[in-house]
């Protein structure tokens, strides 16, 4: 297993240097000058000249490319366009606040989902069921920036029970979450009855209930883990998508996490924060596609044994 993470882990390194260029060469295609967006529409022939060769926009693309990986492989991510500060350090602070709306989210999605789910395999058809699929279908259907605002005019404007924007304290989150689990929730529950359909129609589930197990044994200890693999790559790859920054949710409760940055950074041209940031969420999407990966391994002694079997091949 340390051998196939190491694997893994040497083939992010191409995959981050194929993202890095095919963004750097968009924001190169990009309509817009950095020079006068920093300094502003009035500023002088001058000082857009002097500013540019500062900042290396007169070197062609090859050579600032290829100067920015330089820095990058040193640990230098360079210096915002836009602020002057370091973009490890925006970055850095940004991240809490991403990371408490992607786990708060993630947590309810999960809390909500995968029960529902499993009650409506378990009676397929009846009415649970109905509504079940009916109500993933509709939260699933609703864009999150309308949802999201229907939460503010009911909760934080009619009933001033929360506040509508902000990141304060934890009531701050609350109307974040649920706009986002609402949406995940219903993916959530239709896969994981799916999943479980197809196992508890399976000859082990009916050997197990014929041996005497109670059935909710059965369905949590049999069923479910023989279930979860393709629920735990639908989590791996939202919780993934969130940690990317939630940009529309942001935007809609005034939350200032990596999202926020994200445009701010794209709409100035500020190739350091943008390049830094992408460079960030592509490598934390690859190690939490590793992580899920390595889980499959754990829930399900098949492919450990298939693993074993292919090590001892090769040994």
């Amino acid at each position: 297993m340390g051998r196939y993470i190491a694997k893994r882990l040497l083939l992010m390194i191409p995959v981050l240097l194929g993202i890095s260029l095919l963004v750097f060469t968009m924001l190169e295609l990009s309509p817009g000058d950095p020079a006068q967006i920093i300094l502003g529409m009035k500023a002088t022939p001058e000082a857009l000249d002097n500013l540019r060769e500062q900042m290396g926009l007169n070197d062609p693309f090859w050579i600032r490319y290829l100067r920015y990986i330089g820095n990058v492989l040193r640990g230098d991510f360079g210096t915002s366009w836009r602020t002057s500060l370091s973009v490890i350090d925006e970055i850095i602070h940004r991240i809490p606040v991403t990371l408490r709306v992607a786990l708060g989210a993630m947590f309810l999605t999960v809390l909500i989902g995968i029960p529902i789910g499993i009650l409506s395999a378990v009676k397929q058809y009846s009415l649970t069921d109905n509504l079940a699929l009916g109500g993933a279908l509709l939260f699933s259907s609703m864009p999150a920036f309308w949802f999201g605002t229907l939460l503010v005019l009911l909760f934080a404007l009619k009933l001033s029970w929360l506040p509508a924007t902000g990141s304060d304290s934890i009531k701050s989150y609350i109307l974040p979450w649920v706009t986002l689990a609402a949406s995940n929730a219903a993916t959530l529950v239709r896969m994981t009855r799916s999943s479980m359909l197809e196992v508890i129609r399976a000859d082990y589930i009916k050997m197990a209930r014929a041996k005497g197990a109670s059935e909710r044994q059965v369905i949590l200890r049999h069923a479910l883990r023989n279930a979860l693999l393709p629920i735990i790559t639908i989590v791996g790859m939202n919780f993934a998508g969130l940690m990317g920054g939630t940009v529309v949710i942001e935007q809609v409760f005034t939350l200032t996490g990596l999202g926020t940055l994200a445009i701010n950074s794209v709409r100035v041209l500020d190739v350091p924060m943008v390049m830094g940031e992408v460079l960030f969420i592509a490598a934390l999407t690859s190690l939490i596609n590793l992580l899920v990966d390595v889980l499959y391994v754990y829930i399900d002694p098949r492919l450990k044994s298939q693993y074993v079997k292919i090590r001892k091949a090769k040994g």
